[in-house]
């Protein structure tokens, strides 16, 4: 009778795990579906005005402006892609390529600065280090509209001004200090004994950043280099009083030539904008595996 009981509880016992297992299954189950219905509502809400933009880019300006508003084309006008590089008080080539070699050079005048900087503060604890720190987040703040003026002045002093080269330079300047901090935080977690054990094989400290070093922050650098390009991509004020010769200046201010006092071209608006964001996207897809490790990699230590 005892064997009996014994058996029972023991069948009824692996009959109630068995239950458990299958109602966590279902539970689990059932919260990723809820996390992805959650996920694909605010994915829909910030790509929805992205797809009013491409969508508006393919309608004339009367069914922009119409009300009740209609949200596919009912005409499509493709050819408004064409038109708005034919606008003579616009040279939109011109205003495409300055966009991408101001975003490009200062980018790069950013990371061979940043990177050294950035591992001498990780590794030589010298006095007033985190004050410096400090000081370098807190040239976040400053904007370049803040500078201007003194910017403009420096710039005529020594014959830069209206020139990619001013841009650049101030591009370079006001994002340097993200670039520093965010690469701080990946050198600094790289174990010190890696590096000791590079001198012991014979490594200078510069072969040490360069062979062992930077493959270890490699999606730090993609982090800080795709923030840098953002912002240099959509910089506006600096650009709009620096750069005044038509050719010189970037899509940002070129925009604004379609967006008069008494009219609007807004087809063109949203044809230009959508092609100023392609370049940005496509950089986002080439890089996106590293700039997640990057975001990610970044705060563990």
């Amino acid at each position: 009778m005892t064997a009996e009981v014994a058996h029972i509880e023991k069948v009824t016992g692996a009959t109630e795990v068995a239950e458990s297992a299958q109602h966590r299954g279902t539970r689990a189950k059932r919260r990723r579906w809820e996390l992805t219905a959650v996920g694909v509502v605010l994915a829909a809400l910030f790509l929805l005005p992205f797809i009013v933009m491409v969508l508006g880019s393919l309608k004339n300006r009367a069914e922009i402006l119409r009300i009740p508003p209609t949200y596919v084309p009912e005409t499509w006008h493709p050819d408004n892609y064409a038109t708005m590089w034919d606008t003579p008080e616009t040279p939109l080539p011109y205003n495409l390529a300055s966009t991408v070699i101001i975003s490009v050079f200062a980018t790069v005048l950013v990371l061979l600065v940043a990177v050294p900087a950035a591992y001498y503060t990780a590794r030589h604890r010298f006095p007033g280090r985190a004050v410096f720190l400090g000081l370098v987040l807190v040239t976040q703040m400053l904007q370049p509209t803040v500078l201007v003026t003194g910017l403009i002045r420096e710039f005529f002093a020594i014959g830069i001004n209206d020139t990619w080269l001013a841009m650049i330079l101030v591009n370079a300047a006001f994002n340097l200090s993200f670039a520093v901090w965010i690469l701080h935080s990946f050198f600094a977690s790289i174990p010190v004994e890696i590096e000791e054990a590079a001198m012991l094989d014979g490594l200078s400290r510069w072969q040490i950043l360069v062979r062992v070093s930077l493959p270890l922050v490699w999606p730090g650098i993609v982090t800080a280099t795709i923030f840098v390009v953002v912002s240099c991509w959509n910089e506006f004020a600096a650009s709009l009083v620096v750069l005044t010769s038509p050719k010189n200046q970037p899509l940002s201010v070129a925009l604004t030539k379609f967006v008069g006092q008494y009219d609007t071209s807004w087809q063109y608006v949203f044809a230009i904008s959508t092609v100023g964001i392609i370049p940005v996207v496509i950089l986002f897809a080439l890089i996106e595996k590293r700039l997640v490790a990057g975001l990610t990699a970044g705060s563990v230590k």
